[in-house]
């Protein structure tokens, strides 16, 4: 439990529901193992906000003493589940990552002419909390750990309602099934994995695709045969829609040539470079813009804009984006921004100067 806790606690030590946790951290604690053990355990209320990344996006906070839960339960569970993942799964994994999904995705871009591109249409709020009780339940058997379980993902908050037909059902089936998971929880995430492990042993191990990548529900299918993809697409469909109750984007689900670039994880990816989404060069620039005008009113601290501008630019670097840096740092001295570069090319950030060049205290 104290683990979790500083697992939770990490970048989040300003925040005022934190400080307030940390301050009694014996008594909640000690109270937190007591309410599992007796199984009186009861989560909190969520807090939703909405975000746009590209689309519009629901996301839904817990209260930090529930997130110190997920932290322990996620940090038990993880060994268990990981033997069952296959090699291609990067999202939320140890070793993995946005950036390793994506040089995978472009080690298959130079040895397959052609890709299958698929999305699944509303991807967390159309998981069903059957079927994922019943794909944790293979690998769990403590009635205990089980409960706990069913016990966050019943107590999920109303997701963005999903109303499609799956084989088997009837007219009030789409009311009658709980779905959704909320994003924003380590357990959500760490769940999401769970739920599409099935699909990932289907696709390398019934339809034995040796070129195949995915992050959360953003997937890649490679092959010489483009006629062959085509087949997959069906087969993908028809796997996920009668197992899992879930839909695959028709549309945002293509074949291609590699050639033309595989837009994959916020990057165009051909075979020997690639290049940012216009997308993401969209949202980075307006993040920028935004944080060092923070900067500069005095609302952001020169250490804040330091990390976030040091992270920022460690994603860009994973691609050809050498113009892309220039411009950043032409854009930072025309705003005024004092700024500096180390020999490794990391970014520091110093107190804004005054009109007499003297740094502000």
């Amino acid at each position: 439990m104290l683990f979790a806790f500083y697992k939770a606690r990490e970048r989040k030590r300003n925040k005022p529901n934190v400080a307030a946790f940390e301050a009694h951290l014996e008594r909640e604690l000690f109270r937190l193992r007591d309410e599992l053990a007796s199984g009186t355990y009861l989560p909190g209320v969520y807090r939703t906000f909405y975000i746009r990344e590209p689309k519009l996006r629901m996301i839904s906070a817990a209260p930090f003493r529930d997130r110190v839960v997920h932290h322990a339960i996620v940090r038990v569970l993880e060994p268990l589940f990981e033997k069952t993942f296959v090699y291609d799964s990067y999202a939320n994994r140890s070793g993995k990552g946005t950036h390793a999904g994506i040089r995978r995705c472009q080690q298959y871009t130079a040895l397959y002419p052609f890709v299958l591109k698929c999305d699944i249409q509303k991807y967390f709020p159309s998981i069903d909390h059957a079927v994922l009780k019943a794909l944790i339940a293979r690998k769990i058997g403590c009635r205990q750990t089980l409960d706990l379980l069913h016990l966050i993902i019943d107590g999920s908050n109303p997701q963005e309602q999903v109303s499609d037909y799956y084989p088997g059902d009837d007219l009030f089936s789409p009311l009658q099934c709980r779905k959704g998971l909320p994003m924003g929880n380590l357990t959500s995430q760490f769940l999401a994995n769970v739920y599409l492990s099935p699909l990932d042993h289907f696709v390398k191990e019934t339809l034995r695709a040796k070129g195949y990548a995915r992050y959360v529900d953003d997937f890649v299918v490679f092959s010489p045969d483009k006629h062959e993809l085509h087949d997959w697409k069906d087969q993908i469909r028809h796997y996920l829609a009668e197992h899992l109750r879930l839909t695959l984007h028709w549309h945002k689900s293509i074949v291609q040539p590699t050639a033309v670039g595989v837009n994959f994880l916020g990057q165009r990816v051909y075979p020997d470079y690639r290049i940012i989404h216009h997308d993401g060069r969209k949202r980075f620039w307006h993040r920028l813009d935004q944080q060092t005008g923070r900067y500069l009113q005095g609302k952001l601290p020169p250490a804040d804009l330091e990390a976030r501008i040091n992270a920022q630019m460690g994603h860009i670097k994973q691609a050809n984006t050498r113009r892309m840096q220039r411009r950043v740092i032409d854009r930072m001295m025309r705003a005024g921004v004092n700024f500096g570069l180390t020999e490794t090319g990391a970014w520091r950030i110093f107190p804004p100067l005054l009109d007499n060049g003297l740094f502000e205290k």
